[in-house]
């Protein structure tokens, strides 16, 4: 077939095209590896423990090791490196974990348009909890968090009480039964996030799953979603989404999504339709007499322009919430119950016949202070951002500010002499001056 010059001229056009697009990714790639190289080379006044090899880096040591293992070594490493120190996740993405409160300050002060949600940790989350409050950013966070307000207020509270009490209840006698069987020990982990889901799905959904004595797939499918999660973390290679479907765990993750997604998809939609069917006012008459749960208050809060919540809005929050609200409950009370533990005469002081609630709130709070529910928040800095001590975090480094770290570093005291000075912090965290990095243990800010 003979070439016509307008042939030859196509050929030549894509050929350019071609060129064009290759120089254009190469100069891409340059510019990343150059961004990287410097910032690796500013992240070398920070000190960096020693790594397991080249390829994992720290993965499976320091900050990366889940259980007591992983806390054992957070606190022998920060007896190392007090102030701030860097590991890394594989050959390629440092982390800049984040330790002295001096050093905490920068980050919890800054806006969120400075230090917004790195994705890197919190996008594993995104397939189960959608855009909800913990995942989202800018306007959306924004509109959400001021249409969730109400939910929080004391008296949508108070009533949940009651409800609080029943599922402790529960937890309480089957206690008491299995002691009474001759069982020694149990896992109070387990045993308080039972107790926990139990309570807030009675409050988000007012749905009684009795999942404290009977199995139910909701609850189940909960628990193996956070266990997976965590799992993933620690594992380089199912970082990229694509080789994580491929695996049995990413099997089991997507079945777990679509079981806690079927269950609040089908109570909102019903809820959504019953409150499209009686309008407004006769709906509210139905709720007279009844506890409002977190659904309620979704479906009928409205933004400054009188906007509803879509559907998809409303069980992402109510997903977000079940997570949140029962992974750090239960955490924080299991640390409470083995602090107490540890220290028989706060233990016998915090005991029923003679506990009063100023004793006990300090025991909460210094319990907290030493072993947060949350063992880390991760930030990525979108400028840099200048220390105290004029080292600098460079713009795009993964942060990490380490609650349960500053709190074990080493000019702290033990729990048992710590407490005899907790009611002066005590006193101080109600008045709140500085409680910015010092209450990161209970999420301040």
């Amino acid at each position: 077939m003979e070439r016509t010059p307008v042939h030859a001229y196509t050929i030549s056009a894509l050929l350019l095209a071609l060129l064009a697009l290759l120089f254009h990714t190469l100069l891409q790639l340059g510019n990343s590896w150059h961004r990287y190289y410097v910032n690796c080379q500013r992240l070398r006044c920070f000190p960096e423990p020693p790594r397991r090899n080249w390829l994992l880096g720290h993965l499976g040591m320091v900050g990366f090791i889940p259980g007591e293992e992983g806390l054992t070594l957070v606190s022998q490493t920060v007896g190392t490196f007090s102030q701030a120190f860097v590991t890394w996740m594989g050959p390629f993405l440092p982390v800049l974990s984040l330790v002295h409160p001096d050093y905490l300050k920068p980050i919890t002060t800054a806006s969120a348009a400075i230090a917004p949600k790195d994705y890197t940790f919190y996008g594993f989350l995104k397939p189960w909890l959608g855009d909800g409050l913990l995942l989202s950013n800018g306007a959306k966070w924004v509109r959400h968090r001021r249409m969730l307000t109400p939910a929080f207020h004391f008296d949508i509270l108070k009533p949940y009480v009651k409800i609080f009490n029943q599922s402790t209840d529960i937890m309480h006698a089957k206690w008491l039964r299995l002691v009474a069987s001759g069982s020694t020990s149990l896992d109070m982990f387990e045993q308080v996030s039972l107790m926990t889901l139990d309570s807030l799905q009675k409050c988000v959904f007012s749905y009684n799953s009795n999942c404290q004595e009977t199995s139910s797939d909701y609850i189940a499918a909960i628990l193996e979603l956070s266990s997976l999660v965590v799992r993933r973390q620690h594992r380089l290679l199912l970082h990229w989404d694509f080789l994580y479907h491929l695996t049995p765990d990413g099997w089991r993750f997507q079945r777990a999504c679509n079981t806690v997604h079927r269950f609040t998809a089908d109570v909102v939609q019903r809820r959504h339709q019953a409150l499209n069917r009686l309008g407004r006012e006769a709906w509210l008459k139905s709720k007279q007499g009844k506890t409002v749960d977190f659904i309620d208050i979704l479906l009928l809060a409205k933004d400054e322009d009188g906007q509803d919540l879509s559907e998809e809005d409303i069980a992402a929050e109510a997903d977000t919430f079940m997570f949140e609200g029962h992974d750090t409950t239960a955490s924080g009370l299991s640390w409470v119950l083995y602090n107490l533990a540890c220290h028989p005469e706060y233990q016998k002081r915090y005991g029923f016949s003679n506990c009063s609630m100023p004793f006990s709130t300090m025991c909460i709070k210094e319990s907290l202070r030493l072993h947060p529910p949350v063992t880390a928040v991760s930030r990525r800095c979108t400028e840099d951002i200048k220390l105290p001590d004029g080292r600098v975090l460079p713009k795009g480094t993964s942060l990490l500010p380490c609650p349960p770290a500053r709190e074990h570093w080493p000019t702290h005291l033990a729990l048992s002499q710590e407490l005899h000075r907790a009611e002066l912090r005590h006193g101080r965290d109600e008045g709140g001056a500085g409680t910015d990095a010092a209450a990161l243990h209970r999420a301040a800010g």
